[in-house]
């Protein structure tokens, strides 16, 4: 029996914000193709076998094609076929390759197709992908488009764009790019039909199979605005071209091949490992979801960023509390990365309209790296692109400061650039920082003992007093902090910070107790999910023993639902990263699997078809919001943890 992954949505196109095309459906021929916000960016597969006509990809009234089975690894999207005696395989696969940058960052995703004969008898057969010119624009309406064919190398190229190009024209979320040009390639013949660029390759199968590949990229000739200045992609930094790398790619295809194959081999052994079926799935889902809701450029400097897109949330670019939860699989696999989602927040803290004394937010609205926008006290409607923020003086008074996250942001910026080193990152951007960072512990002292009111990560649960959880936060970022003055050979400040963390742990420990677990608040009931203490058994930072965390997670087992551990005792929602954080953070294996376990039975069995939500309902497995976002990074934590403790 051949093999069927079911997940919401498929990822097909997954290489960064705004080239993503997912289906929104178990087979490939029951629905038709969106981006990841849900907008209509239609794909089209047909092959004529014999002169009949089959539907291999998208929902119209031709007749369809069997799909035989749907595989998704980390890195491909493979689905099998039958019609008419000839069987069919198509992959869709990118190199999402964090041990090569230059190819990760590179807009560019492949279709392979291999066709054999299988009763034995010859067959003439004809493919044609359709790739939707709907990619180059934003919303329903189709503006003036140039296009052009022309061969390169051997390769057939078809080139769509706006005649009237507008770079970085708007900001927001649940929009699609709206400059830039399609690229697509193949090797026989390329044409243009009014709504698609049309991709065919005709094959007289006998009895050897017949293979061809189809690349299609997307050059958004500018990719963010950092600090007013247009910044492209890192692998474009070199004066290096979308055709350039076409061409690159072509010529590499097997060698690239190769190097996925392998990736998608070992994360799905050890995924087995960790977590059995469950969590291979989860690990397969996560791997280009994460990497295609960030997109990583080169700074006027030369510099690596990293800017993630808050997909579905509010479109913020490089929010801080995205980067914290999604740093796992980077910390993993590129810990440089972590780095690259730091700078840009660094950067801004030394701007004249920042003048708190703790960590922002973000940096911007996607595309924008105008400085933040959360907690504005203007807001602009979607499309719109606010000001150079960054620019402003102090006195601007930008910010409705009770609507800040300032114990998370500090916390988790503190947590990111140790472990960052930790697993192997240069050290010289904390470095850089640190009088900044000698700031930021200092509010995390005077205030993350017993947090006021504040908001936290889990912002749509709204403000909270005394959240147990969030001085967990500053507990371990402070440990941290004491972590990057022993890196610095500031021995007497970092046995000085040591010991507060520690004296705060011991003191949380006492007044967070429960019958059986932790509480929600000081003083209060209830119960949460403690994921950030987390960094206290990774790090080994010695904040508390064993027991507390063998004791922690047992007590989570109860409370779980059919779809997952709910967040805390407030409502059955969830979030998929901090299950993931907990189950890591579980001594015994048979709880981190329970735990792991309702993960794999949401992807498989909710009825709501959106990119691999991590905000969504325990009891009824259906969404509630959040879509394709950067956090499932997080969903890497086990990983990360068997890493250290082999």
């Amino acid at each position: 029996m051949k093999h069927f992954d079911r997940v919401p949505a498929i990822p097909l196109i997954a290489n960064d914000p705004y080239f993503s095309v997912w289906l929104p459906g178990d087979l490939p021929t029951e629905a038709n193709t969106v981006h990841w916000s849900g907008l209509p960016k239609w794909m089209r597969g047909h092959a004529m076998i014999d002169g009949v006509e089959y539907r291999f990809l998208g929902k119209n009234g031709v007749r369809i094609m069997k799909t035989t089975g749907v595989s998704i690894t980390p890195t491909r999207t493979i689905f099998e076929y039958e019609a008419a005696g000839v069987a069919m395989t198509l992959t869709f696969w990118c190199p999402a390759l964090p041990d090569d940058l230059d190819s990760l960052s590179t807009p560019i995703t492949f279709a392979d197709f291999a066709c054999r004969s299988i009763d034995g008898a010859a067959h003439d057969v004809a493919i044609e992908l359709m790739v939707p010119k709907s990619l180059c624009y934003d919303g329903p309406n189709m503006p003036e488009l140039m296009e052009d064919t022309f061969c390169a190398q051997g390769m057939q190229v078809a080139c769509v764009g706006q005649k009237n190009q507008k770079l970085l024209c708007h900001s927001g979320d649940r929009i699609t790019i709206d400059w830039g040009y399609l690229y697509v390639s193949c090797e026989q013949e390329i044409g243009m039909s009014r709504d698609f660029v049309c991709c065919r390759y005709d094959m007289h199968l006998e009895n050897e199979a017949q293979n061809t590949s189809m690349m299609l990229g997307y050059d958004d000739v500018a990719s963010i605005n950092y600090f007013g200045v247009p910044c492209r992609a890192w692998y474009a930094r070199n004066g290096r071209t979308i055709m350039d790398a076409m061409l690159d790619f072509a010529e590499r295809r097997e060698e690239l091949l190769g190097s996925c194959i392998a990736l998608d081999e070992h994360l799905t052994e050890k995924a087995l490992a960790v977590g059995g079926e469950d969590y291979r799935q989860v690990v397969c889902t996560a791997w280009r979801h994460t990497f295609a809701a960030h997109k990583l450029i080169a700074t006027p400097k030369g510099e690596m960023a990293l800017l993630s897109k808050e997909n579905d949330s509010n479109g913020c670019i490089g929010t801080v509390d995205l980067s914290y939860p999604s740093s796992p699989i980077f910390l993993l696999f590129a810990p440089e990365l972590v780095n690259a989602m730091c700078r840009p927040v660094l950067e801004f803290t030394g701007m004249p309209c920042w003048d708190k004394d703790f960590a922002p937010h973000d940096v911007g609205r996607y595309p924008h790296v105008h400085g933040q926008v959360y907690a504005l006290k203007h807001y602009l409607p979607c499309g719109h692109v606010y000001p150079p923020h960054y620019l402003y003086p102090a006195s601007a008074d930008l910010y409705n400061d009770h609507n800040q996250m300032p114990v998370e942001e500090s916390g988790n910026m503190l947590v990111m650039l140790e472990a960052a080193i930790h697993f192997g990152a240069d050290d010289s951007l904390a470095q850089a920082y640190m009088p900044t960072l000698d700031k930021w512990v200092k509010y995390l002292d005077r205030y993350g003992e017993d947090p006021g009111e504040q908001l936290c990560t889990d912002d749509f649960a709204g403000h909270l007093a005394h959240n147990i959880n969030l001085s967990a936060k500053a507990i371990v970022g402070i440990a941290c902090y004491a972590r990057l003055l022993k890196h610095f050979g500031r021995n007497e400040e970092a046995e000085h910070w040591t010991a507060r963390a520690r004296e705060m742990a011991k003191s949380w420990l006492e007044r967070a107790k429960a019958e059986g677990g932790t509480k929600l608040t000081f003083g209060g009931g209830g119960w949460s999910m403690k994921y950030n203490l987390v960094w206290d058994r990774l790090l080994d930072l010695g904040l508390l023993d064993e027991g507390f965390y063998a004791r922690e997670t047992a007590s989570y087992l109860p409370r779980i639902n059919e779809f997952g551990l709910p967040l805390d005792s407030r409502a059955d929602y969830t979030k998929s990263d901090w299950i993931a954080w907990v189950a890591a953070m579980a001594p015994d294996a048979e709880v981190r699997k329970a735990l792991i376990a309702p993960l794999g039975h949401y992807l498989r069995n909710t009825k709501t078809r959106v990119a691999f939500s991590d905000w969504y309902d325990t009891v009824s497995g259906d969404y509630v919001e959040f879509i394709a976002r950067s956090v499932q990074g997080g969903l890497y934590m086990p990983l990360l943890f068997e890493s250290v403790n082999k």
